[in-house]
């Protein structure tokens, strides 16, 4: 490599006219806040890991990306047939993996619909719900570049 090259890790990167944005930035020892369109998140590590503990993990917000846009596009489904969102909810569950590398090796999801969800709207609910982007996304997996800037 020349000194001037940047260093990446690259998949062949296709360009997508919808490019959204944002910034990592470090807070205070394993804290890192990430601001996405003016709000702001926060990750931190367990103090059992050495973090302090002050947010959730990233992998912990992983899970919880699948479990919300599982959410969102339940309610959607609901919304769109003037059902009731209230009581809607989704659990969520996942485990680590033994070996290396370092990576979730299991996800649970479980809707759990309205109580007024209609039995014949059940299968709707969920094959709407299982197409989230979220889940897309996992099942057809995204080309990744981690660069290092020069």
């Amino acid at each position: 490599m020349s000194g001037s090259a940047p260093q990446s890790l690259s998949t062949n990167r296709q360009h997508y006219a919808d490019v959204h944005s944002f910034e990592v930035t470090h807070v205070d020892h394993d804290a890192y806040a990430v601001d996405i369109r003016g709000h702001r998140l926060q990750v931190d590590q367990p103090a059992d890991a050495g973090g302090t503990d002050t947010a959730p993990t990233p992998t912990e917000l992983f899970a919880a990306s699948l479990a919300t846009c599982i959410a969102f596009y339940a309610g959607r489904y609901l919304h769109r047939h003037d059902l009731p969102r209230t009581g809607l909810r989704v659990r969520t569950e996942f485990t680590m993996a033994t070996d290396r590398p370092a990576r979730v090796a299991s996800l649970r999801v479980v809707v759990l619909p309205p109580p007024e969800l209609p039995v014949q709207r059940r299968a709707a609910l969920l094959a709407v719900a299982s197409h989230c982007t979220v889940h897309n996304t996992l099942r057809q997996l995204p080309e990744i570049d981690i660069e290092l800037e020069p």
